[in-house]
């Protein structure tokens, strides 16, 4: 060959190498960011081709899939009550995206998750079309209707979590106000105009907030339980039965401010029975002022604060604060100054209770479904701590129950049923000026002692009347409604 052909012949070759590297570059090192390019509708029009798969509770699909009438997208998800389980589903929109489960577990609805990769290339070979798969859910239909008609019935804001004690299991997960996810789903004005009213920036009810989840509110005298847990765990105090040395009044360290009780009750050298059915501030803040920060953080992080939990949705992380002086240690033990908590985190301390001191990992996806309902994956309940021995938590648990019995949570009574709870009116705003949110936390017990459901209950009412605001009157009614649901499901 003579020199000017085996120059070209080199030029060429070097093209097609060029051509090879270049075409392999774009298949495998680029193809996860071509493909997730926004300005790929390829993807988006293949995403929506066919129908999604379900979310389920109780056995039965709480969303579906309606077909457009326009545009290149043929299918749109649906949602059967989508305001009730906004909080459990979030949305999947053709113009805004997903959030919460539709977005954590799209994979298996859409059918594009590589555990289906086997059965997909089957139904391409026999031309069956592509199906999505189900998530199963923990929920419990009756507890999550009771607790969003609870709240709407209440009006304001506010949220309910209920566990299942012994798995972990979420059993509801509401939020008030809230947003059906339908009016979004599409890609059309109609969807935009619904997702600006929607917008935080425009409604200041903010109604895709997840208050369960991503609100942490001051937990005012419910956090009195894990300073009871924690003056058990640490020996401060052994029995429910035996006084305190709680002088009244009683200032607080390294201060000339007095802490003060709510009204004219019993406080002074209270026992731990007393001082929980009546609420004590100065039981429970100088308890939080003896035993220390650190000692008190330290039982706060076994209860789970401090620490994002995964649902597999996201949950804020509860704040105990770290470097505080004894005053500030005493009123942060009765659910003020720094402290505050996720109503799911409140959950968690009445669950961990119920269970004998044993907090079990809350989650909400049981499991996850193929097309044919072939289990892909199954959620196994995880041991997360042990905030308290069974000893302790069985004493905290009979307190709890004088509580409900014939202290400030008798509205969260339900017959033949054993209840333990604990009331909480948390103030906040400057100087304490704006309404106090109204919390209740509780469980029930069957007659083996064994608990189904424990409750956290929070409201946030600016229109109620501060002296009507109370978490025995505000909350504990939607707690036992929540209650009495499960119990009667389990029936």
């Amino acid at each position: 060959m003579n020199k000017p052909l085996r120059r070209i012949a080199i030029f060429c070759g070097l093209l097609v190498l060029a051509l090879l590297i270049r075409d392999n570059w774009i298949q495998y090192v680029k193809a996860d960011e071509l493909r997730t390019d926004t300005k790929n509708r390829r993807v988006s029009i293949e995403r929506y081709a066919s129908p999604r798969g379900d979310i389920i509770v109780g056995g039965n699909p709480i969303t579906g899939h309606a077909t457009t009438t326009s545009g290149d997208y043929k299918y749109k998800r649906t949602y059967k009550d989508g305001p009730m389980w906004a909080p459990v589903t979030g949305f999947v929109s053709q113009a805004f995206g997903a959030n919460q489960l539709e977005s954590l577990e799209d994979g298996i609805l859409t059918g594009n998750d590589d555990r289906l990769f086997f059965r997909n290339t089957l139904d391409m070979l026999t031309g069956k079309k592509k199906e999505g798969g189900n998530v199963v859910t923990t929920l419990n239909a009756a507890a999550q209707k009771a607790a969003y008609n609870g709240l709407k019935k209440q009006g304001g804001k506010g949220a309910v979590v209920a566990l299942e004690p012994s798995t972990g299991k979420i059993l509801a997960l509401s939020s008030y106000p809230s947003y059906d996810p339908s009016s979004i789903a599409g890609n059309s004005t109609k969807d935009a105009e619904a997702w600006k009213k929607l917008d935080k920036k425009n409604n200041p009810d903010d109604p895709m907030l997840n208050r369960a989840l991503r609100e942490t509110y001051p937990p005012g005298s419910t956090f009195k339980v894990l300073t009871a847990a924690a003056a058990l765990e640490d020996g401060l105090y052994t029995d429910a039965d035996q006084k305190t040395k709680s002088p009244l009044p009683w200032t607080m360290p390294g201060t000339t401010t007095v802490l003060k009780n709510e009204g004219n009750i019993p406080c002074e050298n209270a026992t731990l029975r007393v001082a929980l059915q009546y609420s004590c501030n100065t039981v429970f803040g100088k308890i939080g002022s003896d035993l220390g920060n650190e000692k008190m953080l330290a039982e706060a992080k076994k209860f789970g604060f401090t620490e994002e939990q995964f649902t597999p949705v996201r949950s804020s992380a509860s704040v105990f604060s770290d470097n505080m002086n004894p005053s500030q240690t005493a009123l942060s033990s009765i659910g003020q100054f720094n402290t505050a908590a996720t109503p799911l985190q409140m959950a968690m301390v009445a669950s961990a209770v119920a269970n004998n001191g044993t907090l079990m990992k809350p989650y909400m996806v049981d499991e996850l479904q193929a097309p044919n309902v072939d289990t892909i994956e199954k959620t196994e309940p995880e041991e997360m701590s042990k905030p308290m021995s069974a000893e302790n938590a069985q004493i905290l648990q009979s307190m709890m129950e004088t509580v409900v019995e014939k202290g400030t949570g008798t509205n969260a009574k339900i017959p033949g049923v054993k209840v333990g709870g604990k009331t909480g009116t948390a103030q906040h705003g400057v100087d304490n000026s704006e309404n106090p949110y109204a919390w209740f936390i509780s469980y029930a017990k069957g007659a083996d002692g064994s608990s189904p459901v424990a409750v956290a209950v929070v409201i946030e009412d600016d229109n109620a009347v501060r002296d009507d605001i109370s978490g025995g009157g505000l909350a504990a009614p939607i707690a036992r409604n929540v209650m009495e649901a499960v119990i009667k499901s389990k029936q």
